[in-house]
C-alpha cells in the first residue's frame, strides 16, 4: 500500500470521526478544525513510518510525541496532541476499526506547575492605605471622592473574603450591614458558603454606601451597580481601577490584577498557619486539588519552622 493510499484511508477516518464530534457532541467549527489539524499531523506522521491509526501501537505513539517534543512544541501542546489522539483512537475502537485503543497506557507530557502570582503583605498593605486615603483628596469631585470610596471596599472585600472577582462585583446591595459578620455567596456549580467579613471591610463597604447614599443615587439591587447591560460593575472597570492604583505606590500594572488578590488572600491566610481545608472552604474550591496550587507556601512555611525550632537545625548539624 502506498503512503497516498493511506494517507486516503486515515483521511476518511478523520473525517467520519470529526462527523461523529460535530453530531453527537457539538463541537464548535473552530474545535473541529483543531482536531482536524492534529490528526492530519499525526496520520501524516504514521503514514511516513510506514503505518497508520488502524495499526499503530503505543510504541509508535510514543515515538511521535517524542518527534513533537523535538520539534519544539510546549508540554500543553504536546498533551493537547495527545487529547486529540485518545478520542480519535477511542473513536476507532468503537466503530470496530481496532480491537484495541493503543492510547490507554501512554502518559501524558507533565505541564510544568504555574504558580500563581501573589502580592507581599507589605505590597497588600500599601494598596489598602493608599485607597483608604484617597477618598479625603481635597481634589476630587463628588462622583470621583465616591469611586475613591468603592474602590476602597472593593480592595477591603476581596482580600478579606477572597472571593472570585465575578462573585464580588454581583454582590447584592443587602449583603452587608453594620452588623453583618457573614454572608452567604453562592459559587460556581450552585454551591453555597458562608464567608466571613472583617471589621475593616464591613467599614469601608458601609462608608461607600454611606456616600452613595448621600450623593442620591438609589439603593437599587446591586452592592456596586452600574449603568451597563449587567446592572453592576465589570470585572474589567475594577481590574482597570485596581491597576491605577497599584501604580500610584510603585506596584507594576502587570503584577496586579482582582485574581491575584485573591491569591494573595489564600497564600497570607495559609503563611500566617491557617488549615488548607479551611482556605478551600472560603475560597469555595470543590476539590482540595485545586487549592493544593498553594502548597509551595505550606512548604515554606514548614521549612521555616524546621529551621527556626528544630534541636539539630539549630546547632547547624
Amino acid at each position: 500500500m502506498t503512503r497516498r493510499t493511506r494517507a486516503q484511508g486515515a483521511g476518511y477516518q478523520i473525517e467520519a470521526f470529526l462527523e461523529m464530534m460535530s453530531a453527537e457532541r457539538g463541537a464548535a467549527p473552530n474545535t473541529l478544525a483543531a482536531y482536524r489539524r492534529d490528526l492530519d499531523d499525526y496520520t501524516g506522521y504514521l503514514a511516513d513510518i510506514g503505518s497508520g491509526p488502524e495499526r499503530a501501537g503505543p510504541e509508535q505513539i510514543r515515538t511521535y510525541l517524542g518527534y513533537l517534543d523535538g520539534q519544539g512544541l510546549a508540554a500543553p501542546t504536546v498533551a493537547r496532541r495527545l487529547s486529540a489522539l485518545r478520542q480519535f483512537h477511542r473513536f476507532l475502537f468503537g466503530e470496530g476499526t481496532r480491537e484495541d485503543d493503543p492510547t490507554g497506557t501512554i502518559d501524558g507530557p507533565r505541564r510544568p506547575a504555574r504558580l500563581p502570582k501573589v502580592l507581599s503583605e507589605a505590597e497588600v498593605d500599601r494598596l489598602i492605605e493608599a485607597a483608604a486615603a484617597a477618598p479625603d483628596r481635597a481634589d476630587l469631585t463628588p462622583v470621583g471622592r465616591l469611586r475613591a470610596l468603592r474602590l476602597h471596599a472593593l480592595l477591603e472585600l476581596i482580600y478579606a473574603t477572597g472571593l472570585r472577582v465575578s462573585e464580588l462585583v454581583s454582590l447584592p446591595a443587602t449583603v452587608v450591614r453594620d452588623e453583618t459578620r457573614y454572608f452567604a455567596i453562592r459559587g460556581k456549580g450552585g454551591h453555597e458558603r458562608i464567608v466571613p467579613l472583617t471589621d475593616r471591610a464591613r467599614a469601608a463597604t458601609v462608608a461607600y454606601l454611606a456616600a452613595r447614599g448621600e450623593a442620591g443615587h438609589p439603593a437599587g439591587g446591586w452592592l456596586f451597580p452600574s449603568s451597563g447591560d449587567s446592572g453592576h460593575l465589570t470585572r474589567q472597570a475594577f481590574a482597570r481601577d485596581l491597576k491605577g492604583l497599584a501604580a500610584s505606590v510603585g506596584i507594576e500594572a502587570a503584577k496586579i490584577s482582582p485574581h491575584v488578590l485573591r491569591h494573595a488572600f489564600a497564600s497570607h491566610l495559609l503563611q500566617n498557619g491557617a488549615d488548607l481545608r479551611v482556605v478551600q472552604q472560603l475560597l469555595g474550591h470543590a476539590d482540595i486539588s485545586t487549592t493544593q496550587i498553594y502548597t509551595h507556601v505550606l512548604e515554606e512555611r514548614l521549612r521555616t519552622l524546621v529551621s527556626a525550632h528544630h534541636p539539630l537545625a539549630a546547632r547547624g548539624d
